[in-house]
């Protein structure tokens, strides 16, 4: 099952069980990829859906910050609950030591000896990662791996 069919699949239960939450932040998923299927004029396949969930769970990690620096915690909760619902469409999560595991496969792999080579080795486990890990976390670990 392609991740779209799912994400429909989910929304039309989410109207079954009348879950308004749910239902509000899938309808915001299903927006957004069309939206960017018309820009484009194309179909999207499933990584770049998961490039668009990825955007949109920054765009809410960021949105509570804001409000928990304004003292809104009803609406940073609203935030993190959306960013929760949108992760379950994620490929499963990469822990803390495979993410070092594969930042020293590719650092040995490109023989990277200083922050000049960054740029290598950000572009390459991009294409591995992709969609299974903060790549703000990666790079943080690639930077003190190659500082």
């Amino acid at each position: 099952m392609s991740l779209k069919t799912r994400i429909t699949e989910d929304m039309k239960n989410a109207m079954r069980a009348k879950d308004k939450p749910l239902l509000g932040t899938i309808r915001l998923l299903t927006a957004e990829i069309k939206q960017v299927e018309v820009d484009t004029r194309s179909e999207l396949n499933d990584a770049d859906i998961i490039k668009i969930i990825g955007k949109m769970i920054k765009q809410r990690k960021d949105a509570a910050e804001q409000y928990d620096q304004a003292n809104r915690p009803e609406l940073a909760a609203i935030e993190r609950s959306e960013s929760e619902v949108l992760k379950q469409y994620l490929p499963q999560q990469l822990s803390t030591d495979e993410i070092q595991s594969l930042v020293e496969k590719t650092i040995t792999q490109f023989d990277a000896k200083g922050m000049q080579d960054m740029g290598r080795v950000m572009g390459q486990l991009q294409s591995q990662i992709a969609g299974r890990a903060d790549m703000g976390e990666v790079s943080a670990i690639v930077k003190s791996r190659l500082s």
